[in-house]
């Protein structure tokens, strides 16, 4: 998919939307009424194999997962209401319906301290501890992997 991707977002648009189409693009949507509000993209690593601080991720991989987490959209008047928390279960509710597996997300490793929403396109440590993952190891500066096994379900 990355290899697809240009800098101009006109083309990334069209392509994301093809990719949708395609069944080639997940993600987790949130709705307030008709309007979407936030969403979590998920995916396979051959569908998302590009992340950030590579090298430190692979340095200490084991396995890859079945499923990764990438990043989450919060629309602004929307940020520090839940919206990040309903994703994350609507995306690993999605993942359970297609048959499960190992799910890895990159969350932001804040270590309490408060940062600003725009920031936490990966989500927080915490999030994902209160959604039941756990953590594994430090991945560049201020992100770290964290990894939950989704049974199959419905």
């Amino acid at each position: 998919m990355h290899d697809e991707k240009t800098f101009e977002a006109e083309s990334n648009r069209d392509l994301k939307h093809r990719l949708v189409l395609e069944g080639r693009a997940h993600a987790a949507l949130v709705f307030d009424g008709a309007r979407a509000v936030g969403w979590l993209e998920y995916g396979t690593p051959a569908e998302l194999p590009n992340i950030y601080h590579s090298k430190e991720y692979e340095a200490g991989l084991e396995q890859l997962p079945d499923y990764r987490l990438t990043c989450f959209f919060t629309d602004r008047s929307y940020r520090r209401r839940g919206v990040s928390s309903v994703a994350l279960q609507g995306a690993l509710t999605l993942i359970a319906q297609s048959g499960g597996g190992r799910v890895e997300a990159y969350p932001q490793d804040t270590g309490g301290k408060k940062i600003t929403a725009s920031f936490l396109y990966n989500g927080t440590r915490t999030l994902f501890e209160k959604a039941g993952f756990t953590y594994e190891r430090a991945k560049g500066k201020n992100h770290c992997v964290m990894s939950k096994t989704v049974t199959p379900g419905h």
